[in-house]
């Protein structure tokens, strides 16, 4: 998107950590600098070769370089992670992956590569494409080498050494559910809406099914609106999704020396947290609200990075209805933004089981106390009636914090019913001595 889908200008993990490989398992390819982080996957059976820096790109939001790159890209070829995995993924696994996360993202204030890298796995899809995995997709193909030198990917081998211990720990999940998985749950511990997601992706097996290059948006086209719809359209998301995503742009920086776009750094910037450095979007760009819709409207701050892909949001007739609205209504923006990143995270998948495997639904809620709830007719109860009703609620053990069961009201109502027709039908009964009167 003009949100950045690339991760390499947002640089969020508080530090890069170099993880050296034996020589056996380097590649033979001669170095070119600068040389990026090599790590090894302990559940793989390949060895990973070392990475050499790319140039950041893309234009979806999320840590370390959310624009995309001006300039070639360049990489070495080979494959960076396992090829090989476990066809879908086991729910107990996700859910204990997802609290590890939610330490990774305390400690390595990552949320915006970790977005980012969800978002650049599902981005490829193409829905006039029908075979899997031809029609790309989050499928985990950006594990491979080959797509993650693509010049939108530039930096997102960082956000592949932060999850890979997990994955490592957690074998059976797929690359394709943890990139979805860390992604969505950046955006919550961002401060962002509950993402309604889905489990079980299938991963692709081998380099060669990685998508071709050239998917993902750009954060500097000449005609910028036509770009984004030409990319989104073809993903199958609309205009109000392709507004609502670009919203994600809130969290990360862009640095130029990886993307070619945003200042070395800022205010906002220079301290951190993280790596100091680049150009972010918002003021707190390490939290998810509406922020960004409200900066790029006002245009106040210098400081603050304004892409071609953005300003579009905010003079195409069309974008700009769901902008300003998102601007003025963060409820709004967090209602269709948690649709659109879910739609965005199933595209292309392959699940097994078809219908998918759901970990946030807990036991089913008994119902809370809203006493408006009943009234009739429309019409508001007043202050006092209110509280008796709140009252005999609590009375019988009712309370928001430990609701009564959902069938209670119903019960009543029942009750009160049979009641009624009960002295209804007695009290004809009784009547029938006076019909002569």
């Amino acid at each position: 998107m003009a949100l950045s889908l690339s991760a390499a200008s947002h640089s969020l993990c508080s530090s890069s950590t170099r993880v050296s490989l034996s020589p056996a398992t380097v590649s033979s390819s001669p170095p070119s600098p600068p040389p990026l982080v090599a790590f090894s996957s302990s559940s793989s059976p390949h060895s990973l070769s070392s990475l050499r820096s790319v140039a950041s790109s893309s234009l979806f939001p999320h840590s370390s370089s959310l624009v995309q790159r001006k300039h070639p890209n360049r990489g070495s070829s080979n494959t960076v992670v396992s090829p090989t995995c476990a066809a879908a993924s086991d729910a107990s696994q996700l859910k204990s992956a997802k609290e590890e996360i939610k330490v990774l993202l305390r400690t390595k204030f990552c949320h915006p590569i970790l977005v980012r890298l969800g978002w650049h796995d599902a981005g490829t899809y193409n829905k006039n494409i029908e075979d899997w995995p031809q029609r790309g997709g989050a499928n985990g193909s950006l594990r491979f080498e080959p797509e993650l030198k693509h010049a939108a990917n530039a930096g997102l081998v960082n956000a592949l050494k932060l999850i890979q211990p997990i994955k490592d720990k957690y074998p059976n999940i797929s690359y394709a559910d943890l990139f979805q998985l860390a992604s969505a749950t950046a955006v919550e511990e961002a401060g962002g809406p509950e993402i309604p997601m889905k489990y079980g992706r299938v991963d692709v097996s081998a380099p060669e099914q990685c998508p071709e290059e050239g998917r993902l948006p750009d954060a500097g086209p000449p005609s910028p609106a036509d770009h984004l719809r030409e990319v989104f359209y073809r993903m199958g998301l609309n205009d109000k999704e392709i507004v609502a995503l670009s919203g994600a742009h809130t969290l990360g920086r862009s640095r130029p020396e990886r993307s070619g776009w945003g200042k070395p750094e800022t205010k906002y910037t220079k301290a951190g947290p993280g790596e100091p450095g680049g150009q972010s979007w918002t003021v707190k760009w390490l939290k998810f609200d509406n922020s960004y819709f409200k900066d790029i409207k006002e245009k106040r701050d210098e400081d603050l990075l304004v892409l071609p892909t953005d300003a579009a949001l905010f003079e195409d007739p069309s974008f700009k209805n769901y902008a300003e609205k998102y601007a003025e209504d963060p409820a709004a923006f967090f209602k269709d933004y948690a649709e659109a990143h879910a739609k965005l995270s199933n595209l292309g998948s392959k699940f097994d089981p078809p219908e998918g495997i759901i970990i946030d639904n807990g036991p089913a809620q008994g119902e809370k106390f809203v006493a408006a709830k009943y009234s009739t007719q429309k019409k508001e109860l007043s202050d006092s009636m209110k509280k008796k009703i709140r009252a005999e609620y609590e009375a019988i053990g009712g309370s928001p914090d430990k609701p009564l069961p959902t069938n209670y009201f119903l019960n009543i109502i029942i009750a009160i019913s049979v009641l009624v027709l009960l002295f209804t039908f007695l009290g004809n009964n009784n009547s029938s001595d006076y019909s002569g009167f």
